[in-house]
């Protein structure tokens, strides 16, 4: 008879390969759950301000509303390409608010068909990305502190044109 220590070895040297498939799959998906609160946030502060505000910028020196939407979905595409490890995408450069509202939203698109299949070799790796060249983990959290930071501003600007902005959302 084959002791029960031995058996339960073996099934844990079958299981060991499994773990960081796993974890990666878990931290990808916490990290694409939080992500599509982040988009659907971002989305709607950029819905929410008029298209005749598009142009507002709080000082000579700040970008427009609309230059910051913009700004956010070349990032996203960027950050995320560097986790393909591919080249950022050919972008469009819109320019009122129908054309950012889908460029912003097409970003996060392309961005959630990336983040859920990282695998733990992808997050543990580094990629290129607009911050430099750091590991995936690491590349998603500067992605949605920048993301965060941005719409920050921007809800800004919509308070200052009197627009309240949209709730915050977890």
């Amino acid at each position: 008879m084959v002791p029960r220590v031995l058996i339960g070895f073996v099934v844990l040297l079958t299981l060991v390969p499994a773990i960081p498939r796993a974890v990666a799959a878990n931290a990808a998906g916490e990290y694409a759950k939080h992500f599509g609160v982040l988009t659907q946030l971002s989305i709607a502060v950029a819905q929410a301000m008029p298209p005749d505000q598009y142009s507002y910028r709080p000082h000579p020196e700040s970008m427009t509303f609309g230059e910051l939407m913009s700004h956010i979905a070349i990032t996203n595409y960027q950050f995320c390409a560097g986790l393909k490890d591919s080249n950022t995408p050919a972008l469009p450069t819109p320019t009122n608010k129908d054309s950012i509202v889908k460029f912003l939203s097409d970003s996060f698109d392309y961005c959630s068909a990336v983040i859920p299949s990282l695998t733990a070799e992808q997050l543990d790796k580094a990629h290129n990305s607009p911050d430099g060249h750091l590991p995936g983990r690491e590349i998603l959290l500067a992605m949605y502190v920048h993301v965060a930071h941005h719409r920050g501003q921007a809800e800004i600007y919509l308070r200052n044109t009197g627009i309240k902005p949209p709730s915050y959302r977890i």
